[in-house]
């Protein structure tokens, strides 16, 4: 496949209009493909919609939550009204936290769970008969954190690792019938996850704990999960800092636990301290 082959493909983005979920938008946009931007965020929508639109895109955005189910199920039965087909489906949508497990009340867990993993499994559930029909891809946006746990990131830690250990049992179900199966594992990318990231109590904490210029672009891996779905990729984990810290904790993790600490000490505020 080439990036013209992504010319009519149906492609549905949740947490399409932030971050890296607007960049993937964006980039298959781009390709010609056809596009269903989700999001929580209202406000984000209409003018999202008219971007797509000016630029000659075809495409619909559709306010939906996806820890309720009935959203994810309205989420596919709208794209199929209005393409007829589904080609591609990235769950990207996803929150995140900071705090020690000692101090978190438990609803914030469940909160990250339900939004990261049941959210990914409920929109993949409902699109699934039309993927198979098109023999196309389902996308997880994971993390490092998806396959080291990282300190004061339980919730988040816990729910990557469940979308990984979840697609990869999809892929091997589906490995005869030509499902696409991808997980993208980023690492540190600029985005506003780290400013809505739940503190102990539910509440977001407001700023990034972390220097973001240093980080790369939401565009960049917005490339590279293009890049990913086109050669059908089943893994990516971006970038070389995260393939050598994933590398490391392989050989040596006892010592990625201790510079796995030592990060997440170094951040303002942190609780660590």
């Amino acid at each position: 496949m080439k990036y013209t082959d992504l010319k009519g493909k149906v492609v549905i983005v949740t947490g399409g209009t932030s971050g890296i979920g607007l960049s993937v938008v964006k980039e298959f946009a781009s390709c010609g493909a056809k596009i269903v931007a989700v999001s929580i965020d209202k406000d984000l929508l209409q003018p999202l919609q008219e971007e797509l639109q000016q630029q000659g895109t075809e495409a619909m955005t559709f306010y939906a939550d996806v820890t309720v189910e009935e959203d994810c199920r309205k989420i596919v039965d709208r794209t199929i009204e209005k393409f007829g087909r589904i080609d591609i489906l990235v769950n990207n949508a996803g929150i995140s936290m900071r705090a020690l497990f000692k101090d978190l009340k438990l609803d914030v867990l469940k909160r990250l769970i339900d939004t990261n993993f049941w959210g990914m499994v409920y929109c993949t559930y409902h699109a699934m008969p039309y993927l198979l029909e098109s023999k196309g891809s389902v996308v997880g946006i994971s993390s490092i954190a998806g396959y080291k746990g990282l300190p004061g990131r339980t919730g988040y830690s816990a729910s990557k690792f469940a979308m990984v250990g979840f697609l990869e049992t999809l892929r091997i179900e589906h490995s005869r019938n030509g499902l696409h199966v991808l997980i993208v594992a980023p690492w540190f990318t600029r985005s506003n996850i780290r400013n809505a990231a739940l503190g102990p109590d539910g509440n977001p904490q407001g700023v990034s704990p972390r220097e973001e210029k240093n980080m790369v672009s939401p565009e960049w891996v917005a490339k590279q999960i293009v890049k990913g779905v086109i050669k059908r990729k089943r893994k990516m984990i971006l970038r070389l800092k995260g393939k050598l810290f994933l590398f490391l904790n392989n050989i040596f993790p006892a010592l990625a636990d201790r510079l796995s600490y030592n990060e997440m000490a170094r951040e303002p505020d942190s609780p660590f301290k």
